[in-house]
């Protein structure tokens, strides 16, 4: 396990000289408050401040990171506890589910997993066993404890934790219930949502009709109309706008953004609704509506990210058992040169808009997103995604991007994910292996010392904070 005053080498180069440097660059931002721009954390987590549940429950079941490794070794959903689509759940003993993970922690050597899970451990729980088959209980009883303690109440922990703000990410339909109990309670945490269209934007998926339902029961449009569809979405960013939210977030399946005149997308639009439509219909309305979602930005001023190249929902079993979002989405190529042309052109130059764009295509990097934020205003590279969230990830990110992107035009880091008591130590890991990438500068005379510690210190939270306007 780790030191917990983050004193410790891990993450920072081998050799002496640089990791000295990195060391200095380190402890001046690795105190710094979290800000967290993107992430998917139940926001009824702190409306509700009630414990825990249990370490399965904490770990392991909301963390598709885990259950995809131990379904790789033949492992059944269903022996994990994830509830399915019907509610209903497999095993439903927690001390099972976490044997199951402690018999199998050598699938995870090397993971960011691995890292992640055992300086949580370590550094928010106390908790220094390593785990294995024979320590499994141990720990288990251990963390039971400390889970119906109060100061690991989801407020505690994000006290502790020194988050400034966390986003959420919520449909568009979705009524922000319980950003309405945290804004209308005296606790002084920031979590604010995020605009999340994509079940009324993506006519392939199988919500789709019900959600453009609710969208008019909340709204009083007529949302079977191109008109009243556009001036529905329009009131619902200002709805999320009203609880705090600076962002909308946008997962297709591509990045194609397409400009339709007004005739062409509601005669798009009427097919859509009547159900007469075909796969390049979709993906066409998807890309309009992109530039739709752009122009509604230039108005209201939400920061837009685009999270495309996700092969979702790759086992239809897995998905027709427990839904979306449980470890089976791969990533897949992407073409950005082409597809972001038409939102580039029209809105790349101007001052008022920022869009963050993400990739899982790894080989995009140097070759297309670099350049285009090296050239756009408006163009922001989102931090290493997903699949790429990983100290070696990170590390690539870093090489692949700077030279022709520089630092400032990458969106700082944040932790995307739904694992709560991992947000602080996938920030730690970001800051430790960004400053030992600005060491190698130093190291080689190509930055200097002063001039590291200030991109430090704007990566680990500047960045952040002026990119999603916080």
């Amino acid at each position: 396990m780790t030191e917990k005053d983050g004193s410790d080498d891990r993450l920072f180069p081998t050799e002496p000289s640089v990791r000295s440097i990195a060391k200095e660059l380190y402890s001046q931002v690795k105190d710094v408050p979290l800000i967290c721009p993107h992430g998917h954390v139940d926001p009824r987590v702190f409306a509700d401040n009630a414990p825990f549940p249990d370490p399965a429950w904490l770990f392991i079941i909301p963390d598709h990171y885990v259950h995809r490794m131990l379904h790789s070794a033949g492992i059944s959903h269903a022996a994990l506890g994830l509830p399915g689509v019907d509610g209903r759940r497999g095993e439903t003993d927690s001390r099972r589910i976490w044997r199951i993970l402690c018999e199998n922690w050598h699938l995870f050597r090397g993971t960011p997993s691995r890292l992640w899970l055992e300086m949580e451990l370590s550094e928010v729980f106390d908790v220094h066993t390593p785990l294995s088959a024979a320590t499994a209980d141990e720990i288990f009883d251990q963390l039971t404890e400390r889970l119906n303690e109060p100061e690991y109440l989801p407020r505690a922990l994000f006290e502790r934790f020194n988050i400034e703000v966390l986003a959420t990410t919520d449909d568009a339909t979705d009524e922000l219930a319980s950003h309405r109990s945290i804004a209308d309670d005296p606790w002084p945490g920031r979590v604010i949502p995020t605009f999340r269209p994509d079940k009324v934007i993506d006519p392939e998926r199988p919500s789709f009709h019900d959600s453009i339902r609710t969208l008019a029961e909340i709204t009083g449009e007529d949302t079977t109309s191109y008109p009243g569809y556009l001036a529905a979405l329009r009131q619902r960013r200002e709805y999320f706008r009203g609880f705090g939210a600076t962002a909308t977030d946008h997962g297709h399946p591509s990045a194609l953004t397409a400009e339709l005149s007004n005739t062409e997308a509601e005669h798009l639009f009427k097919r859509i609704i009547e159900g007469d439509f075909g796969p390049q219909d979709a993906e066409l309305f998807r890309g309009h509506m992109l530039m739709q979602m752009a122009a509604m930005s230039l108005d209201d001023g939400l920061v837009m990210q685009i999270h495309p190249g996700s092969a979702r929902n790759h086992d239809p079993a897995l998905f027709a058992r427990y839904g979306p979002d449980q470890g089976a989405d791969i990533p897949a190529p992407t073409n950005y040169v082409d597809h972001l042309k038409p939102l580039l052109n029209r809105f790349g130059n101007e001052p008022s808009f920022t869009v963050v764009v993400f990739t899982l295509d790894e080989a995009t990097y140097s070759r297309e997103l670099a350049p285009l934020a090296g050239y756009y205003p408006a163009m922001q590279l989102g931090p290493a995604w997903w699949f790429y969230d990983s100290p070696h990830g990170i590390r690539r990110y870093r090489e692949l991007v700077t030279e022709t992107a520089g630092f400032f035009n990458t969106a700082g880091f944040n932790d995307d994910t739904r694992a709560f008591a991992s947000i602080p130590v996938r920030h730690d890991v970001a800051r430790r292996i960004d400053c030992g990438y600005l060491a190698q500068l130093v190291a080689e005379h190509q930055l200097p010392l002063d001039e590291a510690h200030a991109t430090a210190y704007a990566l680990a939270y500047g960045r952040a904070k002026e990119v999603y306007r916080l």
